[in-house]
């Protein structure tokens, strides 16, 4: 219940949408039951020979039950034959009828408008909250976690809470409502019968709730085995290239279909009890209604004036329409089940807590004036290290290059001075303060990032470039993309700077790619460069124009530089010569080469 309740919370205005929706639900289910009601009096009138057309009886003294409405209809149905005659007492009762369907449907109607409303509004924020949550996560949530698994929560999992939502609101919170007054009708057409009915109806709600009780875990794992079958997709299109350079079609194959296999016992289990839920309940329906006919026949056989023909007509009828409101609560508990399955896995990622986050008091850096200095270091992946006690300060204006072997920390360096990390120990500072004191945002706006991966965007070549910038002009666009060495090339393609370039830049080559990259990086104009082999992806001539348009971009900015190519950084202030998480040597080029230390080996392995 508390989760169905969280669920709710993310309704807009629920306060004055949920007591809309009862107040409709209750009117229609009052003017629904208010036909069969009137029924009761109308036999009466029809089958009772005895009556003559002058026999009014007079109308009673009020009361909140049913005897008291259809002592007021027998009154005006009588007066109506009086004055009439029966055949147009038959047409009053039908026009009544009528009126009374148009009512409860017309209720029905507003009532699915509002359970409309409650319900897309509450989707659109369940997927905003959870797009919110998630991209307040730090990276390495993102490297340990599917994504398709995300994806799917974002996706089937929420389409599942919507699906009992609905239910929920129809079935769960209505239907309750539809059998509660038509059993308060029942208790005032005849209490004996309603009591027998009373005690066989809780062998129906005993199978029915060891049937949905069988249903809820293999709806979390049929759940979870669709996230599993979405990441699989997810890598697959990911990777054709590969799967196809390797012949690895069929080692896929078997995957999915070992996984949809497993999706399909899971799921064919579940609808099997789902379905298997409805035709139980009806069964189990009509063997009550079998009873009650055989214990109120008995009474009326027996005993007329214990219960009369007519009005055991009636209550049969009133009778027969809590038969699928019944059914409609079982089916509706059935799929909110499914649905509380699914919000479970929805909430686990919203109460995820951001390992990176703004502390209390956070203050916006406004300028960077002095340094980025790393004071005693180390981090570490779980309990693997990775950076060991680093000392270093980055001068404003200044180019510090990072070197080393792969697996070296050179990257994880970087990373930690936008935040994407938190030092295990020790801290990171911007002009003597520690990051942590600083706003995540104002820290991040400082920088511009180049990846060694190219990350781009399945829109167009101006969009990429102005990413994450608005009120760009063409002028701005164009001049970052003159440095960047992009210009020609994008004038080249269909559309210029509108042209779209596909899911991640596919209709680009490597260098197009990197270099757009770039370009997103020289718009921004940042006071602090990170650039994570900027100019690993560009061919021998664009690599050349490109490094002498990064080399003016560096100019009076400070700059972060790794670089597997160390003949891209020798103008660097300072080198920093990583190894297994430890700064091993700095200094200037020519400094490192005169140690003819790893620097120097690394150096004369690129030269041969």
């Amino acid at each position: 219940m508390r989760i169905f309740q969280r669920i709710l919370s993310f309704a807009n205005r629920l306060q004055v949408r949920l007591p809309l929706f009862f107040f409709y639900s209750i009117m229609g289910i009052i003017f629904g039951a208010f036909n069969i009601v009137l029924v009761i009096p109308m036999l009466n009138v029809l089958f009772d020979r005895t009556v003559t057309e002058t026999s009014v009886p007079p109308i009673p003294a009020f009361s909140f039950d049913t005897k008291y409405i259809t002592g007021v209809f027998d009154h005006y149905y009588r007066q109506v034959i009086h004055d009439n005659g029966k055949l147009n007492a038959l047409l009053f009762v039908c026009g009544l009828i009528v009126i009374c369907v148009v009512l409860a449907n017309l209720f029905r109607f507003l009532e699915r408008v509002i359970a409309t409303k409650i319900r897309v509004d509450l989707v659109r924020n369940i997927r905003l909250e959870i797009f919110r949550k998630v991209s307040l996560l730090h990276i390495g949530f993102f490297n340990n976690e599917r994504k398709g698994d995300l994806i799917s929560r974002f996706t089937n999992d929420v389409m599942e809470v919507e699906n009992a939502v609905m239910n929920s609101l129809k079935a769960v919170m209505k239907e309750p409502l539809t059998i509660i007054v038509y059993f308060f009708v029942l208790f005032t057409i005849s209490p004996k019968l309603t009591l027998f009915t009373l005690l066989v109806l809780p062998i129906t709600g005993g199978v029915l709730a060891e049937i949905i009780k069988r249903l809820k875990k293999q709806a979390e794992a049929g759940q979870e085995s669709l996230g599993r079958i979405v990441n699989i997709l997810d890598e697959t299109f990911g990777g054709m290239r590969v799967i196809k350079a390797f012949n690895a079609r069929n080692f896929i194959l078997n995957k999915i279909e070992k996984e949809t296999a497993y999706y399909r016992k899971v799921n064919k289990s579940m609808s099997y009890k789902n379905e298997l839920a409805s035709p139980v309940s009806e069964i189990l329906g009509v063997m009550i209604v079998a009873g009650i006919i055989y214990f109120g026949g008995n009474l009326v056989l027996n005993d007329e004036s214990a219960l009369r023909p007519e009005v055991f007509l009636g209550f049969l009828a009133v009778f027969s329409m809590i038969i699928q409101p019944a059914k409609n609560f079982s089916n509706g508990i059935t799929a909110l089940q499914r649905g509380t399955a699914s919000a479970k896995r929805i909430f686990e990622i919203m109460d995820l807590t951001p390992a990176i986050r703004n502390k209390e008091g956070a203050v916006k850096i406004q300028s960077f004036t002095k340094s980025i200095e790393f004071r005693n270091v180390s981090f570490a992946y779980n309990t693997e290290p990775v950076l060991k006690n680093i000392n270093l300060t980055i001068e404003k204006g200044k180019t510090v290059a990072l070197v080393g072997q792969s697996g070296g920390g050179k990257s994880t360096l970087a990373d930690l001075v936008p935040r994407f990390y938190d030092p295990t120990e020790g801290e990171v500072c911007i002009d003597g303060t520690s990051l942590k004191d600083y706003d995540l945002d104002s820290v991040r706006q400082l920088m511009g990032v180049v990846t060694q991966e190219s990350i781009l965007f399945n829109d167009s070549i101006f969009n990429n470039i102005a990413f994450g910038m608005p009120n760009v002009s063409q002028e701005a666009v164009e001049q970052a993309a003159k440095i960047a060495n992009a210009h020609e090339f994008i004038l080249q393609t269909e559309h210029g700077y509108q042209t779209f370039i596909g899911e991640r830049g596919s209709r680009l080559s490597g260098g197009q790619r990197q270099r757009l990259s770039i370009a997103r990086a020289i718009l921004k104009n940042p006071p602090v460069l990170i650039l994570d082999e900027a100019t690993s992806a560009l061919d021998s001539e664009s690599e050349k124009l490109v490094q002498e348009a990064l080399f003016n971009l560096m100019k009076n900015r400070t700059s972060l530089v790794i670089a597997h190519r160390l003949s891209t950084i020798q103008h660097a202030d300072e080198i920093i010569v990583l190894h297994e998480g430890q700064i091993v040597e700095r200094g200037t080029h020519d400094q490192l080469i005169e140690l003819k230390g790893l620097y120097w080996k690394l150096s004369s392995i690129q030269k041969t």
